[in-house]
């Protein structure tokens, strides 16, 4: 059972954080925690009603903060961006447990889920304890967050889409969502994840939308890869159209509409899609982030010619982006409401610094040559 905090819980709640403290020192974490929470800091998360005590057959087995107000520190973000930036959050903190007691911070999460439709949470680079729950949970890596004091913090989303049928997303979640996994680092469960947040995070602006069908399209577009790149948007349609599950949620019309909306994607297609379910998954796979684009565009000139030197890299990638998106690029948006036309921007005004960016491109290079 999860409760809410009282003040007479303090002396608890602080044993519980020393406890977890300990945990971190023995596990190579040397600096998170260091006089921190305080007991003011908890009775102020008690006195907004934020803070919560886990008990097991009525013993209190562990404790955690669920702020439902926005988290200063987490308007900037760096080298990358959250999965969704306009839906209301709550973030978990101050995660603590008494000794001998495991599977705290999974009850921990899920009930937090339940709660929202939208959780960030964030942690030390150190904590690899946490790091590893976070990720077997399901949360994307977004970027780094500075605390209060200036230490960074490794920041995590995940969205819960109360919104799309419950066994649909179970069903994605459980039989699609996986195969990405055995993707290239441009298309695997990171970049899915986030395309799906983002085509929600757009699809709110259209009321008329189906959300099941935004969410669907969104998982499946890129499971084409399995059969290569150059057919990906083909056969992700295909996949979509011959799905023997998807008809229990939706009409023979609806799935052609997903299957048309997956294979319309593409930014090299070279036409406008026909639906406005297609542009919101067209604008959503862009997930312009300049340090992102650069990153994969290295990745991909490596894998494909490792016997080049440095220079011929970064020429290939300079050329890469120009043609993709620079102004008379080939990458084109639909949806006005879209953060990826500010991002866009960002990345043109950097094509065009040849020092600074040919500076990223190399260190983007060494570090994946090393």
């Amino acid at each position: 059972m999860i409760r809410p905090s009282i003040p007479d819980d303090l002396p608890l709640i602080m044993d519980m954080i020393a406890n977890s403290r300990a945990i971190m020192r023995a596990n190579g974490n040397a600096s998170q925690w260091g006089d921190y929470p305080k007991p003011e800091t908890i009775l102020d998360d008690i006195a907004h009603h934020a803070h919560f005590i886990v008990e097991d057959n009525g013993i209190p087995v562990g404790s955690f903060t669920l702020l439902n107000t926005p988290e200063p520190t987490y308007d900037t973000i760096y080298d990358g961006s959250w999965m969704d930036d306009t839906t209301p959050y709550r973030t978990i903190h101050r995660l603590a447990c008494v000794p001998g007691v495991h599977g705290i911070a999974r009850q921990v999460f899920e009930w937090s889920e339940q709660q929202t439709a939208s959780i960030r949470v964030d942690t030390h680079t150190d904590n690899h304890i946490m790091l590893h729950i976070i990720q077997k949970l399901g949360y994307t890596y977004c970027g780094i967050v500075h605390m209060s004091d200036g230490t960074p913090r490794n920041a995590f989303q995940k969205m819960t889409y109360p919104m799309v049928r419950p066994d649909l997303k179970a069903y994605v979640e459980q039989n699609i969502l996986p195969r990405y996994n055995q993707f290239d680092l441009a298309h695997n469960l990171t970049h899915v994840q986030r395309v799906i947040a983002q085509s929600m995070e757009l699809a709110q602006y259209y009321p008329q939308l189906d959300k099941n069908m935004v969410y669907t399209i969104a998982a499946y577009h890129d499971t084409g890869i399995v059969e290569g790149r150059d057919r990906h948007h083909i056969v992700s349609a295909q996949i979509i159209r011959q799905d023997p599950r998807l008809p229990e949620w939706f009409t023979p019309s609806q799935i052609q509409i997903m299957a048309i909306a997956a294979k319309e994607h593409r930014a090299s297609l070279g036409y406008e899609p026909q639906t406005l379910y297609g542009k919101i998954v067209a604008d959503a796979d862009r997930d312009i982030e300049p340090n992102t684009i650069i990153q994969r565009a290295v990745q991909y000139s490596i894998a494909h010619y490792p016997k080049d030197d440095k220079a011929a890299h970064c020429l290939r990638v300079q050329k890469h982006l120009k043609e993709k998106y620079g102004p008379d690029g080939y990458m084109k948006l639909y949806i006005p409401q879209s953060r990826n036309k500010a991002n866009l921007e960002r990345l043109q005004h950097l094509m065009y610094d040849n020092r600074i960016l040919n500076s990223i491109i190399f260190e983007t290079i060494d570090r994946y040559t090393l």
